[in-house]
């Protein structure tokens, strides 16, 4: 009595070149793909900027002829709850509050990046409204 089986699988061999051929695509899509979640957030830090300087201090400057003054700060604006939906300034990416300068009418907004300290370099950059695009 013959015992034949037609199993069909896999040689150690077969696997071994499947597994180098998933670690060389790994190497190549990985540099590619890290970095992309501090950069995401550096780009909704320039959204939301863009917004409070478009929406928020611009109400305020319609109602009161002026932007808030630096002394006042970006917290004017949650003094009246029909500059933010729910009264509250929005914080960057980080948990952090945004820092407001007035010169003259000239209007920056700052966020002091992933590192939460003022400079910094790559990540930790501050990102300013004048410079986003």
């Amino acid at each position: 009595m013959k015992y034949t089986t037609n199993k069909k699988a896999f040689s150690l061999i077969e696997l071994m070149i499947v597994i180098v051929i998933l670690g060389l695509l790994a190497a190549m899509v990985m540099p590619s793909l890290t970095g992309k979640g501090e950069e995401a957030k550096r780009d909704l830090v320039c959204v939301q900027m863009k917004s409070i300087y478009d929406g928020a201090l611009d109400m305020y400057k319609i109602k009161n002829s002026v932007y808030p003054a630096t002394e006042e700060g970006i917290k004017a604006l949650t003094e009246d709850d029909s500059y933010f939906k729910d009264g509250k300034m929005p914080k960057d990416s980080w948990g952090q509050e945004f820092i407001y300068l007035n010169d003259d009418g000239s209007i920056e907004l700052i966020s002091l990046g992933a590192d939460k300290k003022e400079g910094g370099k790559k990540e930790g950059k501050d990102i300013r409204l004048s410079e986003c695009k």
